[in-house]
């Protein structure tokens, strides 16, 4: 997204429009430039002298018509948040379609197999008391169990495909095609945006989601449901991705930042409503199924979403293109009441600025982005942060399986609060400590990290009353998830500022892309649950403290604050002011790439 200068406006600032004044200009705002003139609604103002007065650094004549932030913006905002609830159910469903069965209540060695196989008697056999074993008690040897009777009124993910005992690897390795479908679904999502508009590339990918959807919840092959649960994350990620590249583009300054970071508290809100959801429905099919169509309604929000601008604008390729983008502009311009602040030559000026849009210079090169004052530090600190951040957020809340089948509805649930937490505290210290909000965030993960390391002070503690002993497991667990959320949320909104203009678009694509390729690796973090509780949430406490310090290590360039003063042609030169020279200020303009 290239900058442009704002309109040139008579008389400095305009004034505050009466009720009446603003009520005749939303009338005319949908009219043509020309029409406006001959109403006369403009021509007072046509005929003051007209001043040069200093644009914004990162406005143009989209950021001056709609503004930074109003109701068509919030609007537009809180229809893509949406998107978030249903990508958050289909990466946590594992939780609730593969619960934890109890051997000998719940799922037993069937050795009938046996019998049909051999001239032996059944009497001759006896199994494990994890059920996993068959011992033969003629030659004393061991084999695993092959076949399996259930008894459970929950039809799940691990009796249609036998994952228990050795076999319950495969549950994280349904889980690592989910991540690996993220990862592609983020690159995927950013190369069509190169030729088909956010919103189309959203709605392809919403469309996409509910038949991939409905097929892994109805695959009975375990290889058919891994290939459509990793094409169904694909879909997920493209919606997000595309949704975020729509409301970056319509707002600008603090509230484009506040966004993004907020973007995750719908993640959040998702997770909070999937113990719910998942109570409605007695198999792990059916689940799927439930959070699938919801999607539907993501659809037909479509119609109040608009697309992106200057997306369209770099893209136009006739007139017609930029009508489109006149008009919903306008439209924005009417809800948000600032119709008065469109210009006369509006129409001239969306031309300049499709024009100037596409001659925008290409992004520099990966190799450029170690090269400049601090850029090593921030490019290894940064790309290794979000990795350890990522892994943690989404191992983190799978986890929680380890804590006890009883336990999963509440522990969601509070979960889901610690993300939305974190959420918000990154907001507060990118608004109010934002000199070094990287330092709070970084100092936040190393103390919740080293505190998330005690549970080996209780995990022996075999008398402990059950209830207290998960609850300490939470109130260790759900600390270090605040921070993860808090520094995951602060880097993905603000990492764009470690970056000169032209290289900030590489740089967010490649610390995210660097990130994903490492989340593969959570689900299997897991597995060492088989040794101890405490050993899996230490792993993920030692990457939040190591997130940390990579974290602490950041630092945002400063920029003047200085007023930007057009200098005249007949300007003596001894007469400028050195507080006038040009100075690198930080734009956040970019889409980032979101999880």
């Amino acid at each position: 997204m290239v900058n442009q200068a704002s309109t040139i406006q008579g008389g400095g600032h305009s004034p505050a429009p009466s009720p009446q004044l603003s009520h005749r200009n939303a009338v005319h705002c949908n009219q043509p430039d020309n029409e406006r003139v001959r109403g006369g609604s403009i021509r007072r103002a046509a005929t003051v002298t007209p001043t040069v007065t200093a644009p914004a650094p990162s406005s143009d004549v989209i950021g001056d018509v709609v503004g930074n932030f109003g109701i068509w913006q919030l609007r537009t905002i809180l229809i893509i948040f949406l998107c978030k609830i249903p990508a958050a159910w289909f990466m946590a469903c594992i939780i609730f379609t593969a619960p934890e069965l109890y051997p000998r209540t719940e799922f037993r060695c069937d050795t009938s197999y046996l019998n049909s196989s051999s001239s032996s008697s059944s009497s001759n056999y006896s199994v494990s008391d994890n059920q996993c074993y068959v011992l033969d008690e003629t030659t004393n040897s061991r084999s695993e169990c092959e076949q399996f009777e259930y008894v459970s009124s929950f039809d799940s993910l691990i009796m249609q495909f036998n994952l228990v005992c050795l076999r319950d690897i495969f549950i994280a390795w349904t889980q690592y095609w989910h991540l690996f479908g993220v990862l592609v679904g983020g690159v995927l999502g950013t190369k069509m945006m190169l030729g088909i508009s956010p919103r189309s590339t959203y709605c392809v990918g919403a469309i996409a989601q509910i038949f991939c959807g409905v097929v892994t919840g109805y695959a009975r092959d375990f290889s058919l449901h891994c290939a459509f649960r990793c094409l169904s994350a694909v879909c997920c990620a493209v919606m997000f991705t595309a949704g975020q590249a729509i409301f970056a583009d319509i707002t600008a300054g603090m509230h484009r930042i506040g966004a993004i970071i907020l973007y995750d508290t719908f993640w959040s809100v998702g997770v909070i409503l999937l113990p719910t959801l998942s109570s409605f429905f007695n198999s792990w099919s059916l689940i799927y199924v439930g959070i699938t169509f919801p999607t539907v309604m993501l659809i037909v929000l479509l119609y109040w979403t608009p697309d992106s601008p200057r997306w369209l604008l770099r893209h136009a390729s006739d007139r017609q293109d930029i009508d489109n983008v006149e008009q919903m502009v306008r439209k924005g311009a009417e809800i948000n009441d600032r119709c008065f602040k469109i210009p006369p030559d509006f129409r001239l000026q969306l031309e300049l600025l499709s024009e100037k849009l596409k001659a925008q210079p290409a992004p520099a090169p990966w190799t450029q982005l170690w090269q400049g004052k601090r850029a090593k530090t921030h490019m290894v600190a940064s790309h290794l942060a979000l990795a350890f951040f990522v892994i943690n957020f989404m191992g983190m809340l799978l986890n929680i399986r380890s804590f006890g089948r009883n336990y999963l509805v509440p522990n969601t649930i509070a979960m889901g609060f610690s993300e939305i937490i974190g959420c918000f505290l990154a907001l507060h210290f990118t608004l109010k400590h934002n000199k070094w909000k990287w330092q709070c965030a970084g100092t936040f993960n190393i103390l919740a990290g080293m505190l998330g390391c005690l549970g080996w002070l209780f995990t022996g503690a075999d008398s402990m009353d059950a209830d207290l002993k998960v609850s300490l497991w939470m109130i260790i667990a759900t600390i270090p998830k605040a921070g993860v959320s808090c520094a995951q949320s602060m880097l993905l909104a603000c990492m764009n500022e470690l970056m000169p203009a032209n290289k900030k678009q590489l740089f967010v694509f490649s610390v995210v892309t660097w990130a994903r390729v490492w989340l593969l690796s959570a689900p299997f973090f897991n597995v060492l649950k088989k040794i101890d509780t405490a050993l899996s949430l230490t792993s993920y406490c030692v990457f939040s403290i190591l997130g940390g310090i990579c974290t602490c290590l950041l630092l945002t360039p400063r920029s003047s604050t200085a007023p930007v003063v057009p200098q005249l042609e007949q300007q003596d030169k001894k007469e400028q002011s050195p507080l006038n020279a040009p100075v690198w200020t930080i734009e956040s303009d970019v889409h980032n790439t979101r999880l």
